[in-house]
C-alpha cells in the first residue's frame, strides 16, 4: 500500500510542479521554438504521464481507506484530467511553445478545475 501513497505523492508532484513552471513561463514572453522550449516540454510530459494513471491512484487509496463514497468524485477528476490532458497535448504538438500559448493553456477552465480538484481530493486522503 505504500506504494500506492509514493505513486500518489508523485502525481500530485508532477503535476503541481509543472503548473508552477507554466505560471513562471507565461510571464516571461518567449517566443517558443529551440532550447526555450525543452523545460517547458520536459514539464508538459511529465504533467501528462502522472494524469495517466491518477485517477487509479485515487480510488484504490479511498478503496484501501473504505471511502467508496468518493466514487463519484473521482469520476469527475477523472474526466477533468481527461480534459486537462487534451489541452496539454495540443499544446505538445506544436512545434514551438510560446509564453502567450502557456498563458491560455493556463487559463483553461479544465486544467483548472483539475487542479482543484487534486487539492480537495489530496485534503481528504490524507
Amino acid at each position: 500500500m505504500a506504494d500506492i501513497f509514493s505513486e500518489w505523492a508523485q502525481h500530485i508532484e508532477a503535476i503541481e510542479s509543472g503548473y508552477e513552471l507554466m505560471l513562471a513561463y507565461a510571464a516571461q514572453g518567449i517566443e517558443g521554438g529551440g532550447d526555450s522550449d525543452s523545460q517547458i516540454r520536459h514539464a508538459l510530459k511529465e504533467m501528462n504521464n502522472a494524469l495517466d494513471n491518477l485517477g487509479e491512484s485515487a480510488a484504490l487509496i479511498a478503496g484501501e481507506r473504505g471511502l467508496a463514497d468518493y466514487r463519484d468524485f473521482l469520476d469527475e477528476m477523472n474526466a477533468d484530467a481527461k480534459r486537462a490532458r487534451a489541452g496539454i497535448n495540443l499544446v505538445l504538438g506544436k512545434p514551438a511553445i510560446s509564453s502567450q500559448l502557456i498563458d491560455n493553456l493556463n487559463a483553461s477552465i479544465h486544467l483548472r478545475a483539475l487542479l482543484t480538484d487534486l487539492f480537495l481530493i489530496d485534503e481528504a486522503l490524507k
